[in-house]
């Protein structure tokens, strides 16, 4: 019998090769060990002996070997036999479970439609001579799960969710026995495993945070946070699943729900911490109070959203098993296989909503860990009601415990009642009281006030603002636009301690400015501070005086948070004197339509209740914002699928025929338009003598295959601009890829001309033209 091979190794002859028995025996093994908990193990070790199967055909066996440009769709033949053997009668859901996540290992999970139809098309692909190459196929019997099937939630939103974690299964599986036959054969290292295990690190942070509590002054402050933290810690001792912790800003919630999750994975055999927080800005804040407390950083994982390679890729076929960097990239990618993991909300649901491979692999990893969804207030209405379904997924069917952690709890629980469907009957997550985490929430409010709140009740123009910099020599002001923010910065940067601060800046870049005027303000020297609202989210910086543009309540309170944080005003007259926080209206606008909607429910909050940021106040706000947008169905599960108002909608209509329109979900589920924002790499340099991004990108240039831990310290370099600015820089060669192989999927500035040292990447003038472009 005719050796046939999965990969080969150029250069070197066919038997140092991989063959195709012992890639689709790794892949199976592998499938099976991650699918165990989810109680499908032998369908998904199935799953790994067909998956390639169609690389036996002779076009396959060309390709590789260097005789032919393309080997054809070896994907489809697995998926038609498995839709054959196992695809009819009752039982036909387990055919077409395999049939959807063998065809979409390379390509990504497609529209159930789509699948029919390549699948009609895919019995000429199926090699005559397949099972000379292959084990036998197992019965139907011997294949059922091991764990009843999912329930709960939208129609058919648990059977598809099932798809993606299976899918998850076979393709990180895939990618690994790949990765780790490439390594083998070339003596490259693999960035993985060697983690320090969930009881160290749990006993680290305990001994942590006993340091701190035996060298705290003895204030009420500090008691107050040693309460909340003794009342979490224990309730770790309750069943997985849903909790909350509402607790204001200064109350510790941050080291608390650490030490929570910590000691709940480890009383229940939970896998691992995965730490969600709304926005880059502070990713880098929160991974280094984590890395400080626990004694280390290689068991920390900071996973941005800024570069996706399967999206960088010209081409996406089935048979790509080209050894380019852009795949060796892709295969080694994240897949959350460590300790603890802080990522963005974007990257976080986006992926829990995916359909290509690089994105998917790391769901299997999600079951059976800790999430800690931090401001969980921020998740876009448009998809709110998707988004909670998901959630409630992994804590119903897949051991996940999900803590709603915000300082301004969002009324999404069903006793809230403020979210309602057409019947007036309320919905939302099944979270009782009593798996609150923080003790008393109404009465840590009272304890931990520590601003006032007065609204300016006509529209502000920029020189009134600008007035009151010059009469404080220490002040915030947040804004909602990134415009507004450098607009107001023009008009007061001639003031001593005038500093702008937005996602124009890279991160690096802006912590080391936070880094100055923590320091600046701890020695009482002017700071007059212009911002988006990037440093809302957890930024731990206080000032005495904070204004904050029109908004909703919950980003009111996050603004206040850095207001008097540690409560830290005092004076002779007035010990306890409160922090002072203006809401006002800008008069020149700069109001988003979600914004608008946001302030409007926040206007009778204001005007209600003497205390806006109380627990009743902002119930109240929630339940007017959700009011306000009518019909929760139709308002919060806005996203288009195809003909179907919403995802839920097209998921239900497809529950019956099993044909999920997963790829036209993924591409509606956006968190934020990726047409509208593109990452690029800024050589940003703290002083004239730093060459670090310099260095770091020329490395990242010369490497065959750019080194993990290189595109990772990359991301402090990124910043969002306008797709139309990036494409237009690229072609005028402002913007360059920074290697080669990767084309467009890492774009760099040349130099600085267009990074401003006070406000960051300027879009003043997106024709700027590089000048070296003019040497002839």
């Amino acid at each position: 019998m005719t050796t046939v091979y999965a990969h080969s190794l150029l250069g070197q002859p066919p038997e140092n090769w991989e063959t195709l028995p012992a890639h689709s025996a790794a892949v199976g093994t592998l499938a099976a060990e991650f699918a165990q908990p989810l109680g499908w193990a032998e369908v998904l070790r199935l799953a790994g002996l067909l998956h390639d199967i169609g690389k036996v055909s002779p076009e396959f066996q060309a390709y590789i070997a260097g005789r032919r440009l393309s080997g054809g769709d070896h994907s489809s033949a697995g998926a038609r036999i498995a839709l054959d053997r196992y695809g009819k009668g009752p039982g036909r859901a387990l055919g077409m479970v395999l049939a959807a996540i063998i065809a979409a290992h390379h390509a990504g999970l497609a529209d159930g439609s789509d699948l029919n139809r390549r699948m009609d098309a895919a019995h000429r692909l199926v090699p005559a001579d397949w099972q000379h190459h292959a084990e036998p196929l197992p019965e139907a019997p011997e294949l059922r799960p091991r764990a009843p099937p999912p329930t709960g939630g939208p129609r058919g939103f648990a059977l598809s969710f099932l798809f993606r974690m299976l899918f998850s299964c076979l393709v990180d599986a895939d990618f690994i026995a790949t990765e780790r036959f490439y390594a083998g054969a070339t003596g490259e290292t693999i960035e993985r495993g060697n983690h320090t295990g969930l009881v160290a690190l749990r006993d680290r942070l305990a001994a942590f945070m006993a340091g701190k509590r035996a060298t705290a002054k003895p204030t009420p402050l500090n008691a107050l946070r040693a309460g909340i933290l003794d009342h979490a810690m224990a309730k770790a001792a309750l069943e997985p699943g849903l909790f909350s912790l509402t607790v204001p800003t200064g109350g510790g919630k941050t080291l608390a729900s650490l030490s929570f999750a910590l000691e709940h994975a480890v009383r229940h055999g939970l896998r691992r911490i995965i730490y969600v927080i709304p926005y880059t800005s502070i990713i880098e804040q929160t991974a280094d109070v984590f890395r400080q407390a626990l004694g280390g950083s290689d068991d920390i994982l900071e996973h941005h959203a800024s570069f996706d390679w399967e999206k960088a890729r010209k081409e996406r076929l089935a048979d790509d098993e080209a050894p380019s960097a852009v795949a060796k990239l892709q295969r080694a990618a994240e897949n959350w296989d460590v300790p603890i993991v802080v990522t963005t909300a974007v990257q976080f649901f986006e992926s829990l909503f995916a359909n290509r491979t690089s994105r998917c692999r790391k769901l299997h990893n999600i079951a059976g860990s800790v999430v800690v969804l931090d401001e969980v207030q921020t998740l876009p209405l448009p998809l709110l009601l998707p988004s909670l379904a998901v959630i409630d997924q992994l804590a119903r069917n897949y051991r996940t415990s999900v803590v709603l952690c915000t300082a301004t709890q969002p009324a999404l629980r069903q006793v809230d009642g403020a979210l309602l469907d057409k019947a007036r009957t309320p919905i939302g997550l099944d979270l009782p009281p009593e798996r609150e985490l923080a003790p008393d929430p109404a009465g840590l409010y009272a304890a931990l006030k520590r601003v006032a709140v007065e609204r300016l009740e006509t529209p502000i123009a920029a020189d009134v603002i600008a007035a009151r910099f010059a009469n404080r020599a220490q002040m915030l002001c947040i804004v909602n636009t990134r415009g507004h923010a450098r607009a107001l910065f023009d008009a007061i940067r001639t003031l001593p301690g005038a500093v702008h601060l937005s996602t124009l800046m890279c991160a690096r870049h802006r912590r080391l400015v936070l880094d100055e005027l923590r320091a600046k303000l701890k020695a009482g020297e002017p700071v007059r501070l212009v911002a988006t609202s990037l440093i809302e989210a957890g930024v731990d910086i206080s000032f005495p005086e904070v204004w904050r543009a029109a908004t909703g309540i919950d980003a009111i309170a996050q603004a206040a948070g850095r207001c008097n944080r540690e409560g830290e005003l005092r004076d002779a007259e007035d010990p306890t004197r409160l922090g002072r926080v203006v809401v006002f209206e800008p008069v020149e606008g700069y109001l988003q339509h979600d914004i608008k909607l946001r302030w409007q429910a926040a206007q009778p909050v204001l005007d209600k209740h003497a205390d806006p940021l109380g627990l009743d106040a902002v119930k109240d706000y929630f339940a007017e914002l959700y009011w306000q947008k009518g019909d929760a169905a139709e308002a919060f599960d806005a996203a288009k699928v195809g003909a179907y108002p919403g995802i839920l909608p097209a998921l239900g209509e497809a529950a019956r025929s099993l044909d999920f329109p997963f790829r036209s979900i993924a591409e509606a589920f956006c968190m934020i338009d990726e047409d509208v924002m593109e990452p690029v790499v800024v050589p940003w340099k703290a002083d004239p003598q730093d060459d670090d991004a310099k260095n770091l990108l020329a490395r990242i240039a010369a490497a065959e295959l750019p080194r993990a831990a290189d595109l990772r310290r990359l991301q402090q370099y990124v910043v969002p601009i306008p797709k139309k600015a990036r494409d237009e820089w690229l072609l005028r060669g402002v913007l360059t890829p920074v290697h080669p192989a990767l084309d467009k999927a890492i774009l760099a500035f040349a130099d600085l001309a267009l990074y401003l040292p006070e406000t960051g990447v300027d879009l003043a003038d997106i024709t700027y033209r590089n000048v070296a472009l003019n040497v002839i």
